[in-house]
Protein backbone atom coordinates (compact mmCIF):
# COMPACT_ATOMS: atom_id res chain seq x y z
CA UNK A 1 0.00 0.00 0.00
CA UNK A 2 1.47 3.29 -0.91
CA UNK A 3 1.75 6.16 1.92
CA UNK A 4 -1.39 8.11 0.00
CA UNK A 5 -3.56 5.46 0.24
CA UNK A 6 -2.66 4.51 3.69
CA UNK A 7 -3.54 7.73 4.45
CA UNK A 8 -7.04 7.65 2.49
CA UNK A 9 -7.79 4.45 3.97
CA UNK A 10 -6.96 5.76 7.54
CA UNK A 11 -8.68 9.20 6.67
CA UNK A 12 -11.82 6.67 6.23
CA UNK A 13 -11.59 5.13 9.44
CA UNK A 14 -11.04 8.13 11.64
CA UNK A 15 -12.49 11.40 11.88
CA UNK A 16 -11.02 14.60 10.55
CA UNK A 17 -8.84 16.86 12.70
CA UNK A 18 -9.15 20.68 11.72
CA UNK A 19 -13.17 21.59 10.64
CA UNK A 20 -12.82 23.76 7.75
CA UNK A 21 -16.39 25.18 8.35
CA UNK A 22 -19.36 23.89 10.11
CA UNK A 23 -21.45 20.41 9.69
CA UNK A 24 -24.52 21.70 10.09
CA UNK A 25 -23.90 25.96 11.23
CA UNK A 26 -27.11 27.89 12.02
CA UNK A 27 -30.45 27.18 11.30
CA UNK A 28 -33.01 28.87 8.83
CA UNK A 29 -36.01 29.06 7.74
CA UNK A 30 -38.42 26.59 10.04
CA UNK A 31 -35.50 24.27 10.86
CA UNK A 32 -33.54 23.76 14.38
CA UNK A 33 -30.26 22.93 14.97
CA UNK A 34 -30.19 20.73 17.80
CA UNK A 35 -27.10 19.25 19.75
CA UNK A 36 -25.90 17.38 22.66
CA UNK A 37 -22.50 17.30 24.06
CA UNK A 38 -21.13 15.93 26.90
CA UNK A 39 -18.19 18.62 27.91
CA UNK A 40 -16.62 16.82 30.13
CA UNK A 41 -16.38 18.33 33.59
CA UNK A 42 -12.84 20.31 34.68
CA UNK A 43 -10.68 18.08 36.61
CA UNK A 44 -8.34 19.59 39.34
CA UNK A 45 -5.74 17.43 38.65
CA UNK A 46 -4.36 17.63 35.22
CA UNK A 47 -1.24 19.81 34.32
CA UNK A 48 -0.91 22.27 30.91
CA UNK A 49 -0.72 19.99 28.18
CA UNK A 50 -2.62 16.96 29.14
CA UNK A 51 -5.55 15.97 26.88
CA UNK A 52 -8.09 16.77 29.74
CA UNK A 53 -6.74 19.77 31.04
CA UNK A 54 -9.73 22.00 31.23
CA UNK A 55 -8.00 25.88 30.87
CA UNK A 56 -6.88 24.06 27.13
CA UNK A 57 -9.65 22.79 26.27
CA UNK A 58 -11.68 25.52 26.99
CA UNK A 59 -10.84 27.54 24.04
CA UNK A 60 -10.93 24.65 21.93
CA UNK A 61 -14.66 24.40 22.88
CA UNK A 62 -15.74 27.73 22.13
CA UNK A 63 -14.26 28.03 19.00
CA UNK A 64 -16.19 24.32 17.89
CA UNK A 65 -19.62 26.42 19.25
CA UNK A 66 -19.33 28.80 17.45
CA UNK A 67 -18.71 27.47 14.77
CA UNK A 68 -22.07 25.42 14.52
CA UNK A 69 -24.51 27.91 16.41
CA UNK A 70 -27.04 24.87 17.68
CA UNK A 71 -30.54 26.70 18.40
CA UNK A 72 -30.58 24.33 21.06
CA UNK A 73 -27.62 22.93 23.13
CA UNK A 74 -27.37 20.09 26.08
CA UNK A 75 -24.93 20.17 27.68
CA UNK A 76 -23.46 17.05 29.87
CA UNK A 77 -21.00 17.55 32.73
CA UNK A 78 -20.96 21.36 33.29
CA UNK A 79 -19.51 22.54 36.65
CA UNK A 80 -20.80 26.02 37.41
CA UNK A 81 -17.84 28.06 36.14
CA UNK A 82 -17.37 25.83 32.88
CA UNK A 83 -20.69 27.08 31.84
CA UNK A 84 -19.37 30.35 31.09
CA UNK A 85 -17.23 29.49 28.65
CA UNK A 86 -20.34 27.80 26.81
CA UNK A 87 -22.37 31.33 26.88
CA UNK A 88 -19.71 33.15 25.60
CA UNK A 89 -19.25 30.72 22.29
CA UNK A 90 -22.55 31.56 21.46
CA UNK A 91 -24.01 34.39 19.55
CA UNK A 92 -25.79 37.13 21.88
CA UNK A 93 -29.11 36.16 23.09
CA UNK A 94 -29.03 32.94 24.39
CA UNK A 95 -30.80 31.84 27.59
CA UNK A 96 -30.05 28.58 29.70
CA UNK A 97 -31.99 26.70 32.41
CA UNK A 98 -30.55 24.57 35.08
CA UNK A 99 -28.68 23.83 38.28
CA UNK A 100 -26.05 21.19 39.54
CA UNK A 101 -27.10 18.15 40.53
CA UNK A 102 -26.09 18.62 44.10
CA UNK A 103 -28.25 21.71 44.44
CA UNK A 104 -27.81 25.01 43.45
CA UNK A 105 -24.29 25.77 41.86
CA UNK A 106 -22.70 22.85 43.58
CA UNK A 107 -21.82 19.37 41.49
CA UNK A 108 -22.49 19.09 37.82
CA UNK A 109 -24.99 20.34 35.26
CA UNK A 110 -27.25 18.79 32.33
CA UNK A 111 -28.22 22.34 31.09
CA UNK A 112 -30.24 23.47 28.33
CA UNK A 113 -28.76 26.19 26.52
CA UNK A 114 -31.29 27.91 23.54
CA UNK A 115 -31.44 30.57 21.05
CA UNK A 116 -34.23 32.98 22.82
CA UNK A 117 -34.46 35.15 19.99
CA UNK A 118 -35.98 31.97 18.06
CA UNK A 119 -37.91 30.55 20.95
CA UNK A 120 -39.41 31.69 23.99
CA UNK A 121 -39.00 29.98 27.03
CA UNK A 122 -42.50 28.78 28.30
CA UNK A 123 -41.65 26.50 31.33
CA UNK A 124 -38.75 24.26 32.39
CA UNK A 125 -38.29 21.88 35.66
CA UNK A 126 -35.32 19.57 36.79
CA UNK A 127 -35.52 16.53 38.84
CA UNK A 128 -33.48 13.21 40.23
CA UNK A 129 -33.44 10.01 38.68
CA UNK A 130 -34.07 8.47 42.15
CA UNK A 131 -37.23 6.83 43.88
CA UNK A 132 -37.32 10.41 45.23
CA UNK A 133 -37.16 12.93 41.95
CA UNK A 134 -37.59 15.98 44.00
CA UNK A 135 -34.76 15.56 46.80
CA UNK A 136 -31.77 17.39 45.80
CA UNK A 137 -29.00 14.53 45.16
CA UNK A 138 -31.03 11.92 45.27
CA UNK A 139 -29.51 8.24 44.02
CA UNK A 140 -31.42 5.28 45.17
CA UNK A 141 -30.81 2.89 41.90
CA UNK A 142 -27.60 1.80 42.32
CA UNK A 143 -25.78 4.41 41.07
CA UNK A 144 -22.91 5.88 43.49
CA UNK A 145 -23.65 9.59 42.07
CA UNK A 146 -26.72 11.43 41.47
CA UNK A 147 -28.30 11.58 38.02
CA UNK A 148 -30.46 14.27 36.75
CA UNK A 149 -33.22 15.21 33.72
CA UNK A 150 -33.24 19.07 32.47
CA UNK A 151 -36.16 19.88 30.18
CA UNK A 152 -37.80 22.82 29.00
CA UNK A 153 -40.75 24.19 26.74
CA UNK A 154 -40.55 26.41 24.36
CA UNK A 155 -42.47 28.42 21.90
CA UNK A 156 -41.38 28.41 18.43
CA UNK A 157 -41.36 32.33 17.50
CA UNK A 158 -41.19 31.06 13.88
CA UNK A 159 -43.69 28.59 13.49
CA UNK A 160 -45.43 29.32 16.51
CA UNK A 161 -45.60 25.84 17.84
CA UNK A 162 -44.35 24.56 20.96
CA UNK A 163 -41.99 22.18 21.43
CA UNK A 164 -39.81 20.07 24.30
CA UNK A 165 -36.01 19.51 25.02
CA UNK A 166 -35.24 16.88 27.59
CA UNK A 167 -31.48 16.75 28.53
CA UNK A 168 -30.06 14.01 30.90
CA UNK A 169 -26.54 12.32 31.65
CA UNK A 170 -27.54 8.30 32.62
CA UNK A 171 -25.57 6.12 35.25
CA UNK A 172 -21.82 5.21 33.65
CA UNK A 173 -22.07 2.29 36.50
CA UNK A 174 -25.00 1.21 36.94
CA UNK A 175 -27.28 -0.75 34.18
CA UNK A 176 -30.52 -1.12 36.50
CA UNK A 177 -30.34 2.39 37.13
CA UNK A 178 -29.87 3.35 33.34
CA UNK A 179 -32.92 0.91 32.48
CA UNK A 180 -35.01 2.80 35.09
CA UNK A 181 -33.88 6.01 33.57
CA UNK A 182 -34.92 4.70 30.42
CA UNK A 183 -38.54 4.41 32.02
CA UNK A 184 -38.27 7.76 33.47
CA UNK A 185 -37.35 9.46 30.31
CA UNK A 186 -39.80 7.66 28.32
CA UNK A 187 -43.01 8.52 30.67
CA UNK A 188 -41.83 12.31 30.66
CA UNK A 189 -42.20 12.06 27.22
CA UNK A 190 -45.73 10.79 27.04
CA UNK A 191 -46.30 13.39 29.26
CA UNK A 192 -46.01 16.12 26.45
CA UNK A 193 -47.76 13.70 23.73
CA UNK A 194 -49.66 13.47 21.67
CA UNK A 195 -49.89 17.71 21.29
CA UNK A 196 -45.83 18.43 21.40
CA UNK A 197 -43.28 17.59 19.51
CA UNK A 198 -40.51 16.44 22.01
CA UNK A 199 -36.36 15.95 21.42
CA UNK A 200 -34.47 13.88 23.57
CA UNK A 201 -30.85 14.35 23.87
CA UNK A 202 -28.09 13.21 26.21
CA UNK A 203 -24.65 10.63 27.41
CA UNK A 204 -26.95 7.76 27.99
CA UNK A 205 -23.65 5.51 28.94
CA UNK A 206 -24.78 3.21 26.51
CA UNK A 207 -24.58 1.91 22.97
CA UNK A 208 -27.15 3.02 20.58
CA UNK A 209 -26.77 -0.71 19.04
CA UNK A 210 -27.11 -3.31 21.89
CA UNK A 211 -28.33 -2.04 24.84
CA UNK A 212 -31.49 -2.05 27.25
CA UNK A 213 -31.95 1.72 27.55
CA UNK A 214 -31.84 2.33 23.96
CA UNK A 215 -34.22 -0.44 23.36
CA UNK A 216 -36.60 1.24 26.02
CA UNK A 217 -36.82 4.40 24.22
CA UNK A 218 -36.78 4.11 20.95
CA UNK A 219 -38.90 1.13 21.03
CA UNK A 220 -41.63 2.89 22.89
CA UNK A 221 -43.36 4.20 20.34
CA UNK A 222 -43.00 7.75 21.12
CA UNK A 223 -39.15 8.50 20.68
CA UNK A 224 -36.72 7.52 17.46
CA UNK A 225 -32.89 8.06 16.77
CA UNK A 226 -32.48 11.50 14.98
CA UNK A 227 -29.49 9.66 13.24
CA UNK A 228 -31.23 6.51 12.05
CA UNK A 229 -34.32 8.84 10.36
CA UNK A 230 -32.00 11.79 9.07
CA UNK A 231 -32.88 12.34 5.76
CA UNK A 232 -29.00 12.95 5.03
CA UNK A 233 -26.06 11.88 7.24
CA UNK A 234 -23.30 14.48 7.11
CA UNK A 235 -20.66 11.87 8.89
CA UNK A 236 -19.94 8.70 8.70
CA UNK A 237 -21.16 6.98 12.16
CA UNK A 238 -18.47 8.04 14.23
CA UNK A 239 -17.82 6.58 18.20
CA UNK A 240 -19.32 9.36 20.21
CA UNK A 241 -16.75 8.56 23.12
CA UNK A 242 -12.74 8.93 21.52
CA UNK A 243 -11.65 9.65 24.71
CA UNK A 244 -8.78 12.28 23.84
CA UNK A 245 -8.40 11.29 20.13
CA UNK A 246 -9.59 11.12 16.61
CA UNK A 247 -13.11 9.47 16.50
CA UNK A 248 -13.37 5.97 14.84
CA UNK A 249 -15.97 4.32 13.05
CA UNK A 250 -18.27 1.69 13.99
CA UNK A 251 -17.28 2.91 17.60
CA UNK A 252 -20.01 2.85 20.23
CA UNK A 253 -22.67 5.92 19.90
CA UNK A 254 -23.41 6.50 23.72
CA UNK A 255 -24.35 10.24 22.92
CA UNK A 256 -27.88 10.46 21.20
CA UNK A 257 -30.23 12.61 19.95
CA UNK A 258 -33.77 11.40 19.77
CA UNK A 259 -36.69 13.02 18.98
CA UNK A 260 -40.74 11.83 18.61
CA UNK A 261 -41.75 10.30 15.54
CA UNK A 262 -43.53 13.43 14.05
CA UNK A 263 -39.97 15.23 13.98
CA UNK A 264 -38.89 15.69 10.83
CA UNK A 265 -34.72 14.98 10.64
CA UNK A 266 -32.99 17.03 7.79
CA UNK A 267 -29.43 15.85 8.45
CA UNK A 268 -27.70 13.98 11.27
CA UNK A 269 -24.18 14.21 12.11
CA UNK A 270 -21.50 13.01 14.74
CA UNK A 271 -19.02 15.86 14.73
CA UNK A 272 -14.89 14.67 15.86
CA UNK A 273 -13.72 18.02 15.22
CA UNK A 274 -10.46 18.90 16.86
CA UNK A 275 -7.99 22.36 16.32
CA UNK A 276 -4.54 21.43 16.02
CA UNK A 277 -4.61 17.86 17.54
CA UNK A 278 -6.77 19.01 20.49
CA UNK A 279 -9.97 18.01 21.04
CA UNK A 280 -12.52 19.94 23.61
CA UNK A 281 -13.98 17.12 24.59
CA UNK A 282 -13.23 12.75 25.59
CA UNK A 283 -16.91 13.10 23.75
CA UNK A 284 -17.82 14.23 20.23
CA UNK A 285 -20.73 16.59 20.06
CA UNK A 286 -24.26 14.92 18.21
CA UNK A 287 -26.30 17.54 16.02
CA UNK A 288 -29.69 16.89 14.22
CA UNK A 289 -31.02 19.74 12.23
CA UNK A 290 -34.83 19.46 12.52
CA UNK A 291 -38.25 20.50 11.79
CA UNK A 292 -40.58 19.70 14.64
CA UNK A 293 -43.98 20.43 13.35
CA UNK A 294 -43.01 17.57 10.71
CA UNK A 295 -43.19 20.25 7.67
Amino acid sequence: MSPDTALLARDLHTGPVEPGAPLIGSATGRALHVMSYNIRYHSTTTRPGDPDHWPDRAPLLRRLLALEQPTLLGVQEALFHQLGAVHRALPPGYGMVGYGRAGGSKGEYSPIFYDARRLELLEWDQFWLSDAPELIGSATWGNTVPRIVTWARFLDRGTGEDLVLINTHFDHDSETARERSAHVVVDLVHSFRPHTPTLVVGDFNADARSSAPYSTLVDSGVLVDTWETAEDRLTPPWGTFPDYGRAVRGEERIDWVLASPEVRVLQGAINPAGFDGRWPSDHTPVQALVVPAGG
